[in-house]
């Protein structure tokens, strides 16, 4: 939903009704996970994707069909031999898209709302009934402390907030179950959880080139970025204009500082002993996602003996990623920036790092529900 915030801000903006195409279900390989959207406009503009390209001529055609008839629909879309190049998902999986128009004032001011929330980062979560003994397409936005919107049954809305808290507490989007009135353990109404917590977090400390380099190609791929660095020379907005927050502070005392959870990702390219030595060792006291070290070998082995004599055990030392990145063969800044980014997402996602072309299986990992 991040990615369509300008689009569906301008046709709000403008009055254009339109409709939302949300994954909710994933069997087996599948290109975007639960939660992919695309949105299609009554003037036929597209914004977004829910398979990347295999089955978005459909979703566009189930889009207009939505806002015509002013209906939800739920789409299915898999493969099978004899329908191989027809509508389908060339990759063997399965995946439902439900489509939802968005046409009344009302409904676009209530999404209107939650894509102000989502722009703050502030979390919350958007639960939508798909189908069963309720509307379909009812929603229901919940944040900590509120909510709003009906699913159409108290029972079923207590019941919807409680479990949207928990999954919106683990950053978790997923498929929940009830009985018609909110029962548990019955199977009578699906409704899918969107839960939009804020971007994950990278720090990156060093206000070098590579620095800025990783930075924008972080950015890119939904991270917020700051960067850090003890030198006022150096750590300057001009350098940086990508990252969202820059900081002229001791790095160690900058990261004791400062939030970092289990989606953290923490970049070290100083490569400076003063710098490195009290910088891990205090990273390595958190619960951070990726801790990534610039250096070379022998510069490894020289941190890896500080570590040591400061008291840093063998169990915390292999959390490090050092040399950080995967070997692409990277010269530039830009090049090795690609490298450490192609590591921070085979580590978020178990891939193996290897060409493609050289395993057999499956092409798409199973996902983490709600990342």
């Amino acid at each position: 939903m991040r990615e369509l915030l300008s689009d569906l801000r301008d046709w709000h903006t403008a009055g254009t009704p339109f409709a939302l195409a949300t994954v909710v279900a994933v069997r087996g390989s599948a290109p975007r996970a639960p939660g992919a959207v695309m949105a299609v406009s009554a003037t036929g503009a597209v914004a977004g994707s829910v398979s990347g390209g295999c089955v978005e001529s459909d979703v566009y055609e189930a889009a207009g069909e939505a806002l015509s008839t002013g209906r939800t629909l739920l789409r299915t879309y898999g493969i099978s031999d004899d329908e191989a190049f027809g509508v389908g998902l060339t990759c063997g999986g399965t995946i439902e898209v439900l489509v939802r128009p968005y046409a009344e004032e009302s409904d676009r001011a209530a999404l209107r709302e939650l894509l102000g929330t989502i722009a703050a980062g502030e979390p919350v979560a958007l639960a939508t009934v798909v189908s069963g003994a309720a509307p379909a397409g009812a929603h229901r936005t919940v944040l900590a402390g509120r909510a709003a919107g009906s699913l159409g049954e108290e029972g079923l809305d207590a019941a919807v907030t409680d479990d949207a808290r928990g999954l919106l507490a683990q950053g978790v989007t997923g498929t929940t179950r009830y009985g018609a009135h909110g029962e548990r353990r019955m199977q009578d109404v699906t409704v899918f959880v969107q839960a939009f917590a804020p971007a994950p977090r990278m720090l990156v400390f060093g206000a070098i080139d590579h620095a800025a380099a990783t930075a924008r190609i972080v950015s890119f791929l939904g991270y917020r970025v700051t960067v850090c660095d003890a030198r006022p020379v150096f750590a300057t907005r001009e350098r940086f204009p990508t990252a969202d927050e820059v900081v002229c502070a001791w790095p160690h005392t900058y990261l004791e500082s400062t939030p970092v959870d289990a989606r953290t990702v923490i970049c070290v390219l100083t490569h400076d002993p003063k710098f490195d030595v009290p910088l891990l060792a205090a990273a390595l006291r958190t619960p951070a996602a990726y801790i990534g070290v610039m250096g070379s070998r022998r510069t490894h082995a020289d941190r890896t003996a500080r570590l040591r004599e400061a008291g840093v055990g063998e169990a915390d030392l292999a959390r490090l990623a050092s040399p950080v990145g995967l070997d692409l063969g990277a010269r530039t800044p830009e090049e090795t920036a690609v490298s450490i980014a192609a590591e921070i997402v085979q580590h978020r996602w178990g891939g193996t790092g290897r060409p493609l072309g050289e395993l057999a299986g499956a092409i798409h990992h199973a996902r983490e529900p709600g990342t």
